[in-house]
């Protein structure tokens, strides 16, 4: 199942949690201590990094020490990530360099440490969900994003990836998109109107995060200053799309921590908010320009309740005027959801018509011939690493293609 399934009625997040008190461990974190997550993070050397952080948070004496403790702990557990994918330092194990697993897996020990935590200080409520929200910022790279300035003229894009999901059909699930933005943080490629700096940021797979916010506070203070951005998320078996539209509504499928909704994708200001958003990147150079193994489409399917209608209807082409969101190109699950923040908040700021920006699909992510049952197989495999190093060498490709296009 890619990211293209569903969302709804906001249910108790791990920050929500956090606040209320509750000390049990979030859905995501209960996952931590079986055996495939525990193998991950020792085969890359990942398993010192949340008893590393307990000890750092020990040290301290207040809240403010606490605090800063946990944005300079975050921002190293990302820049460590990024690092081991781009071959900087070493790899801690024999597993894949470009895997993103090991980051996901590592965050989750810290947070359930924070959630547990209990200085003799005294920590309130408020205070540990501060140190939640701040250790997802720092670890997923939404505060470490770096451009040069302009008078460098280099260009600048924005990448975005998710989390693994679907993990309790197969933990050992890795997600191309967050391997993307690993492999591509802080790199410049070479485009036809100069060299271009790529920075990545990833997001979580959970409902409420994005109905608080998330992908508008991290992206609102960049799209105006960037040249080119796109969203990535996993997508269909054997091909890239582009997304041509997004729909605003959430279809239901549980997210990482198990939790459902369903409606039409909550936003700032509903009263403007539009059925339907659209890609301003230059898909048709996109998906012709041969970029690597997989196909590549300009995907234009949507699912819409025709005007007067009660019923929802397949449409190949894009959606018809007036109609009602069911499905985007991308689905009606986070993938979706993300393009058509990112989009909205393209358009609020007035900048459909100078800022290139929309939605990849990668390929799923597959694993071997042989290696394919979670109750038996192995959480890697030569076919598994060289599916995710060709994503990842395509997505660059696209890039530069979408540059080059676009970027004149």
């Amino acid at each position: 199942m890619a990211l293209l399934a569903g969302l709804a009625v906001p249910a108790t997040t791990a920050t929500a949690r956090a606040a209320q008190g509750a000390p049990t461990p979030t859905v995501e974190e209960q996952r931590l201590d079986k055996a495939v997550p525990q193998e991950i993070l020792r085969r890359s050397g990942f398993d010192s990094v949340a008893p590393d952080f307990v000890r750092d948070l020990a040290r301290t004496h207040s809240f403010k020490q606490a605090r800063g403790i946990v944005v300079r702990d975050g921002t190293a557990l990302w820049r460590r990530a990024v690092g081991r994918a781009q071959g900087r330092g070493p790899a801690g194990g024999d597993l894949g360099r470009d895997d993103d697993r090991p980051l996901y897996w590592a965050r989750l020990g810290m947070t359930r440490d924070v959630r547990r935590w209990e200085p003799g200080f005294g920590l309130s409520d408020a205070q540990r969900s501060t140190l939640l929200e701040e250790l997802e910022r720092t670890s997923r790279g939404q505060s470490d994003i770096r451009y040069p300035s302009r008078a460098t003229g280099i260009k600048r894009i924005l990448v975005t990836g998710f989390d693994p999901f679907t993990l309790d059909r197969d933990i050992r699930i890795s997600n191309p998109s967050g391997a993307v933005a690993l492999a591509l943080d802080g790199t410049v490629i070479q485009t036809d109107s100069g060299p271009a700096r790529i920075e990545a940021v990833t997001f979580p797979v959970r409902w409420q995060d994005f109905a608080e916010g998330t992908v508008e506070r991290t992206l609102a203070p960049y799209l105006p200053k960037v040249d080119l951005y796109t969203t990535v998320s996993q997508g269909r078996v054997g091909r890239f799309d582009v997304e041509r539209t997004n729909g605003a509504w959430r279809g239901g499928y549980p997210d990482n921590d198990n939790i459902s909704s369903t409606g039409t994708i909550p936003v700032a200001a509903p009263a403007t908010q539009p059925q339907w958003t659209t890609t301003t990147l230059p898909y048709k150079a996109m998906v012709t320009a041969r970029t690597g193994r997989f196909p590549g489409y300009d995907h234009t399917e949507v699912t819409e309740i025709p005007t007067g209608s009660t019923e929802p209807v397949v449409r190949p082409d894009g959606p018809t005027p007036g109609s009602t969101a069911r499905e985007g190109g991308g689905g009606n699950y986070l993938s979706n959801e993300i393009a058509y923040r990112a989009t909205l908040l393209r358009d609020r700021l007035g900048l459909h018509d100078t800022l290139p920006g929309g939605h990849v699909h990668t390929p799923v992510l597959q694993f071997g011939a042989g290696n394919t049952d979670p109750a038996t197989g192995k959480i890697t495999d030569p076919q598994f690493v060289q599916n995710r190093l060709d994503i990842i060498a395509q997505l660059r490709s696209i890039l530069r293609v979408a540059a080059d296009s676009a970027l004149k």
